[in-house]
């Protein structure tokens, strides 16, 4: 094994022990202890090698069985309330329990031989366990994650951090059986399936989640996270770049008169839906000239290029190209085939679409950007990259360049884009309201939890803040009582991804220097000083003539979640 792997490995299962005394095991550990408590002596060990195998296989692969699931989706969940109740009540009624085990019995001859009454029940048990354990999770497991079950190296690091936790959590089922050993009976037996069905409830409702965020919100970050310090060091963070890669076509993004051969273009991987087009592969395009566009439907970047795209694609789809766009989801809810459909008809896109939910076509390619395009000649080969927005009209000439080698005449002129936005001469850089990329905010950035903010009176330039109450977690913050988002920011549009619980209509109310904002500064989403957020997506709240400094609020009704914040 590669060094560098070896020592990511270790900290893997390091990182792994350190999940198992944090708050993040509090909401299964009564579950746990219970199920260990009982049964033959064994079962402990068949309860945490229950836990690991589906914890490790869940992180390596798993998810990508089901569309656009991640850790503790709702469905693993639901499995796992239905075995951790059964067995609860299996616990009450000790004849149903002895039926269970009878058929499971059968399975001895392939495990333990002596003192494993139980066993094949606790490996169950502990299963569930580890798909409601799931969630615990930092930047080492992160990363396993999105490189995904293709990589043997991923495989090797989710079984270490499975294995770190299985140790400390066997540990600790021991001490708790050998405390209640003093005290078994049919009595305590009934206590502990009422402490299984407790859990099952908690879990069910979420509870768990809840309990863990609030022993989060008042513990030391030492103790809620051990291994943080670990897991964010220089040493790790340079091995998991490693682990993840870099854009294969990277080094080659810029290009003179000549397009250089960069490449075999991948193929696209894993998308099971498409739009505006049946499943396409390289093969079946081979010969016409073909560029590739990853993007997400609330990045700004993304949606800032559309009109080149639909002005490329309406004017040299009948000379050999073909635009494919690879939607790969930044967010959760991106994730949602309807919200995709939706973008893709507000956006007035005609060209294909493939899904990439689970990041392979992504990942195929090295990519690390939204938008990013390449060009791939009719060879099949990857000729041209280009990351981010504006180069137009280089990506215009290494398209006509393409399709003149492939043979195409009579290009005529170049094509005709409509209206497009015209991004300012400096802008504040983007930011996040999820507590995993918030860059600038003060005093602090925000934390996972529900908790109250007091914004400063005064912000310095390009720095935001939250006030009132608001339920943070990775991803976004919601908005929960007298919420407002204060910033001090530069640019000619403003630009907010936000979502409403449950898809109600709520208001968002927008004032610049310290006044609702005028119609002719408004973006287009703002009717009278307020927007009405809906469905899941990108709104404009500010569009200025020219590049200004501003002091921005906006208030918040209670629902209202606030994603990525962008500026141009």
């Amino acid at each position: 094994m590669d060094t560098r792997l070896t020592l990511l490995v270790l900290f893997a299962f390091v990182a792994g022990a350190g999940t198992a005394i944090s708050p993040c095991v509090l909401p299964v550990l009564p579950a746990l202890l219970s199920a260990g408590a009982t049964g033959g002596r064994r079962r402990p060990l068949a309860i945490v090698l229950g836990l690991a195998t589906t914890f490790a296989i869940t992180v390596a692969g798993f998810a990508s069985v089901v569309d656009g699931v991640g850790l503790g989706d709702g469905a693993l969940r639901s499995l796992a309330v239905v075995v951790l109740a059964g067995f609860g009540v299996a616990l009450l009624w000790p004849r149903l329990l002895d039926r269970l085990e009878a058929p499971l019995s059968r399975l001895a001859r392939f495990g333990p031989r002596s003192g494993g009454d139980g066993f094949w029940s606790g490996l169950g048990v502990g299963a569930a366990l580890g798909l409601v354990y799931a969630p615990c999770a930092g930047p080492i497991l992160a990363a396993v994650i999105s490189v995904g079950a293709a990589s043997g190296t991923s495989v090797a690091i989710a079984i270490a951090y499975a294995a770190g936790s299985a140790v400390v959590l066997l540990v600790l089922m021991l001490g708790g059986r050998r405390l209640l050993d003093r005290a078994r009976g049919p009595l305590l037996q009934r206590a502990l399936g009422v402490v299984m069905l407790l859990t099952a409830l908690g879990v069910a409702t979420d509870a768990d989640v809840r309990f863990q965020t609030a022993l989060a919100d008042h513990f030391p970050s030492v103790l809620v996270n051990p291994t943080g310090s670990l897991e964010r060091s220089d040493t790790v963070e340079r091995r998991l770049a490693k682990l993840r890669g870099r854009s294969r076509f990277e080094a080659h993004a810029a290009v003179g008169d000549r397009l250089p051969v960069l490449g075999v273009a991948p193929d696209f991987k894993g998308n099971a839906r498409w739009f505006n087009s049946e499943k396409l592969s390289l093969a079946d395009l081979r010969g016409r000239v073909v560029l590739v566009d990853f993007w997400t439907y609330t990045c700004i970047n993304c949606i800032r290029t559309f009109p080149y795209l639909r002005a490329w694609d309406a004017a040299y789809r009948s000379r050999g190209l073909t635009i494919v766009g690879v939607h790969t989801p930044e967010f959760a809810f991106e994730r949602d085939a309807g919200n995709v459909r939706a973008a893709i008809a507000q956006n007035r896109l005609r060209y294909p679409v493939a899904q990439d939910n689970e990041y392979l076509t992504w990942d195929a390619w090295g990519n690390r950007y939204w938008p990013a395009k390449y060009l791939i000649d009719a060879r099949g080969r990857v000729r041209y990259a280009h990351f981010g927005e504006g180069d137009d009209d280089k990506t215009e000439a290494a398209i006509r360049s393409l399709l003149e080698e492939a043979g195409a005449q009579r290009l005529g002129g170049e094509a005709r884009v409509g209206a497009t936005e015209k991004v300012g001469r400096e802008a504040t850089p983007e930011t996040y309201l999820g507590s995993a990329r918030a860059d600038g905010w003060l005093p602090r950035p925000p934390r996972d939890g529900t908790r109250s903010y007091d914004a400063p009176k005064e912000l310095p330039e390009s720095r935001f803040a939250l006030d009132g109450t608001w339920r943070v977690d990775k991803e976004s913050a919601e908005a929960v009582r007298g919420a407002a988002l204060r910033a001090n920011v530069v640019g000619k549009g403003v630009y907010l991804v936000l979502s409403s619980r449950g898809g109600q209509p709520r208001q968002l109310q927008v004032e610049l220097d310290g006044r609702p904002i005028r119609a002719a500064d408004a973006g287009s989403d703002v009717r009278d000083g307020r927007v009405t957020v809906r469905r899941q997506r990108l709104y404009r709240l500010v569009q200025l003539d020219d590049t200004e400094r501003h002091r921005l609020t906006l208030r918040f009704a209670p629902g209202i979640a606030g994603y990525a914040f962008t500026f141009g």
